[in-house]
């Protein structure tokens, strides 16, 4: 079982997923600024992990607080998420867990709780999201496992696995293993995603831990292996989805996912309502971010491009609902027109 962060009494515990599949490192972050950096540098990624990351991060902030006075701790708590805010744009659940915290310690607050209560609560209430977290990939994995046939094989991109979330199922391996479950034999395609090589160190790293079929393929190979009949359903997760269904995910989702409809195989999105942003009326509004160059022009310390060259390098990309075959939540499986089955799930929420 994968659990790539928790809360201690000392910090938080980190499991620093740079170093995978060839080292497994555990970091202990003592600070706000520790754990901002975690987010921003890639120790933790995944926009649940993030989300569950940034609470943890709030949380340790305002145990390490040492004034006296509430309206200090909440200047403090605003310095703090802003911080954290600015981690990374693109993840949405970064920015939920924030708002979540803020309206945690502002109920505190209003109920006239000491700031050793307001400690303990916001806490509790970081614990709580990672809790919900992991029983919504639960959820995912129960609806998402339904979706895949018995002897498929499913493609996915980047990794959006238990190292990706609170731990244990995952989003879009959550519906491979919540199929596994059932009873049903799944096997994976796992794509590189370059530059980062999620697929390739996560995804692998991941599926073979739990003994489950994986062959690790080239990001320009999925379009091959989808011709030859190769592949029955794509599955991937998601950093934020527009109220219209939009998806941002890493950088070449939005190929696989044409490719996908060009050949007739189904294009699965899974992901919790954290990470759906019912205020991003479409992909047009997701903000998409912009790493470090040398991701592309270096592996580690070896260049591999010429010195002086232009490089883009986005990480995300935007896939348009239409070829969007459905969107997997802990509430259930979302389907057409998106606008109006989100919307649902968020009203019965």
């Amino acid at each position: 079982m994968i659990i790539p962060v928790e809360w201690t009494e000392e910090g938080v515990k980190m499991l620093d997923q740079r170093l995978l599949p060839t080292e497994e490192k555990w970091l202990m972050l003592k600070t706000f600024n520790d754990v901002a950096d975690g987010i921003r540098d890639m120790v933790v990624r995944g926009a649940p992990a993030i989300g569950v990351s940034a609470a943890y991060g709030i949380a340790v902030g305002v145990k390490n607080f040492v004034g006296t006075n509430v309206e200090d701790l909440e200047e403090e708590l605003d310095y703090i998420c802003e911080v954290i805010g600015k981690t990374r744009p693109t993840a949405v659940n970064l920015f939920w867990a924030i708002d979540r915290m803020k309206r945690t310690f502002q109920k505190a607050k209003g109920e006239g709780k000491t700031i050793t209560e307001i400690k303990q609560i916001m806490i509790q209430d970081a614990k709580d999201i990672h809790e919900e977290d992991i029983e919504s990939q639960r959820l995912i994995a129960k609806f998402g496992g339904e979706l895949l046939d018995d002897n498929s094989t499913v493609l996915t991109h980047c990794n959006a696995g238990a190292l990706a979330t609170g731990g244990v199922w995952g989003t879009a391996l959550g519906v491979i293993r919540g199929a596994v479950d059932q009873g049903k034999t799944i096997s994976v395609y796992a794509d590189e995603t370059r530059p980062y090589l999620q697929g390739a160190r996560l995804t692998a790293w991941e599926l073979l831990k739990d003994n489950i079929p994986v062959t690790l393929i080239t990001d320009n190979m999925s379009g091959h292996v989808m011709k030859k009949g190769m592949i029955q359903a794509v599955v991937v997760g998601s950093d934020r989805i527009a109220a219209n269904g939009d998806v941002a995910n890493k950088i070449g989702t939005y190929m696989v996912a044409v490719l996908a409809k060009q050949h007739g195989i189904p294009f699965y999105v899974a992901a919790p309502l954290s990470t759906v942003d019912m205020n991003c009326p479409t992909g047009d509004d997701i903000p998409i971010e912009e790493r470090d160059i040398r991701e592309i022009t270096h592996m580690k310390d070896i260049q591999l491009a010429p010195e002086g060259i232009s490089v883009d390098n986005f990480a995300f990309d935007v896939t348009p609902n239409e070829i969007v075959d459905a969107i997997i939540t802990e509430k259930g499986v979302a389907r057409k027109p998106y606008t109006e089955s989100l919307r649902k799930m968020f009203e019965e929420n």
